[in-house]
């Protein structure tokens, strides 16, 4: 396994170095703008690296098993129709509506899998509506360096530790992959995930999450702990702006940690506490792994309540850093 993820890692610090090229000479590059919370104009499109090796993993897990072959391969044509349309938006921008429609197919392709092998419509809706979900999250959350990365990193080895079986390797791998490109983003970003990254780590997270219920390897209500870093902070954030009758659906820097950032932190600083977050969540996981459901059903509550508690204390506090730098 060792070996293998070594793989995943050259590969993916390989192509994103290509991809890097490649963006500085096709000019795909985000420019400082109201709606980022960068400073200097930077290449994208650098997921498109970890997709490739995924895609990779998928190959040689469906290879290995091929009992597995079928739930590989509506694994991987997912992440390719993400992916595919995450790379025409950072070519050229296109409707939120559209790529939407692309996230609902890939969505559809996984969750039929799922429906056919182990016959259980709730899980399968499950896993449509997991996906539809996380791929919007990581693209409303890559904003700063290292932190969409970071989160994909933590979660998929969280993850691969505990579901066993062949989906072990397709969380590791995504886990090492992370790891490759994360030299060319943190802490200072020679490149960004990009929407073609962004996107695809959100539905791997979603698929490999789907995948842990579905073996039964952690009880399901644990599997929301290591996601909520994420989905605290882009769930209230959406929240808020539907409240004041914004459209939610386009670009933005409402979000705690671009908050965070504009108020004066830097992006390392912001990166480490939203890890630190999800490694306490990750701890918890675990040591509610043997409790009572209802102990288990209680725990994860109080998390996320103390977690929105947090995101509030640390937005109140960054607002008014911000409004006394201004």
């Amino acid at each position: 396994m060792l070996a293998w993820m070594l793989l995943y890692f050259v590969l993916a610090a390989a192509g994103t170095w290509l991809a890097r090229r490649y963006a500085l000479k096709r000019d795909l590059l985000d420019r400082p703008d109201e709606r980022r919370s960068h400073a200097v104009t930077t290449p994208r499109g650098g997921g498109i690296a970890i997709v490739a090796a995924l895609l990779v993993a998928c190959v040689a897990l469906t290879i290995r098993l091929p009992d597995q072959a079928l739930l590989m391969a509506a694994f991987a044509a997912g992440l390719v129709v993400v992916a595919g349309a995450g790379w025409f938006d950072d070519h050229r921008p296109t409707s939120p509506w559209v790529r939407l429609g692309a996230h609902a197919v890939a969505a559809t392709l996984f969750a039929g899998a799922i429906l056919h092998v182990f016959a259980d419509p709730w899980l399968a809706g499950a896993a449509a509506i997991a996906i539809l979900v996380l791929v919007n999250v990581w693209n409303f959350m890559d904003g700063i360096n290292g932190l969409a990365a970071t989160q994909t990193m933590l979660v998929a080895f969280a993850l691969g530790a505990f579901i066993g079986g062949p989906w072990t390797g397709v969380a590791l791998a995504l886990a090492a992959a992370c790891l490759g490109f994360l030299p060319f983003n943190f802490p200072r970003a020679a490149i960004f995930l990009g929407d073609v990254g962004s996107g695809a780590l959100g539905y791997a997270v979603g698929a490999i999450t789907i995948m842990a219920s579905a073996t039964q390897s952690m009880p399901w209500p644990l599997l929301f702990l290591p996601l909520s870093t994420f989905l605290v902070d882009a769930g209230l954030t959406l929240l808020m702006r539907m409240r004041r009758g914004e459209r939610w659906w386009t670009a933005h820097v409402q979000h705690s940690y671009q908050v965070w950032v504009r108020s004066g932190a830097g992006h390392a600083t912001v990166t480490f506490v939203y890890m630190a977050w999800t490694l306490l969540a990750i701890l918890l996981m675990l040591g509610l792994r043997q409790s009572s459901p209802l102990f288990m059903l209680c725990g994860v509550v109080a998390w996320y309540m103390s977690s929105a508690f947090a995101w509030w204390l640390l937005r109140r506090a960054a607002q008014q850093r911000v409004l006394r730098n201004h």
